[in-house]
């Protein structure tokens, strides 16, 4: 089965800008109860993804910060531990099982690393699951 089936588009996804501040991704995943978003650039390319963690270590090395400060910190300043590997269009459902048992999300790009949307682990497991179900009711 292909992914587009699964894709939730970027208008539907939170994303944050690499022009973004600390700050605004604080309150966005604050708002959204999000650990993890990905993250775009300009040209709207993926470009990796933050967590909290992300923030919490950057913060916790800048000492005796103040909340209005972290309005001026950009995003693109803070080291990311990891980012999510994105698949593109094509890639089938099987391809992504391994990823999502590691990943809230899976990115998903065009052939221009356009960032068009994502699947998240959820609709993944929920996919299994009716497989599962489905080989059950056939034996």
């Amino acid at each position: 089965m292909n992914i587009a089936f699964f894709l939730l588009p970027k208008k539907e996804v939170v994303t944050l800008s690499t022009q973004s501040t600390v700050r605004q991704a604080l309150e966005k995943m604050e708002y959204h109860r999000y650990s993890s978003v990905p993250l775009i650039n300009q040209k709207g390319e993926y470009v990796g993804t933050l967590a909290e963690g992300d923030l919490l270590w950057k913060i916790k090395s800048l000492e005796h910060i103040e909340l209005h400060e972290l309005e001026h910190l950009r995003i693109e300043e803070v080291p990311r531990h990891r980012d999510y590997e994105p698949i593109t269009i094509n890639d089938e459902m099987e391809s992504i099982l391994s990823r999502a048992s590691e990943q809230n999300f899976v990115p998903v790009v065009d052939d221009q690393n356009i960032f068009i949307g994502l699947v998240r682990r959820r609709e993944i497991i929920e996919y299994c699951i009716s497989q599962l179900l489905y080989m059950e009711k056939r034996l």
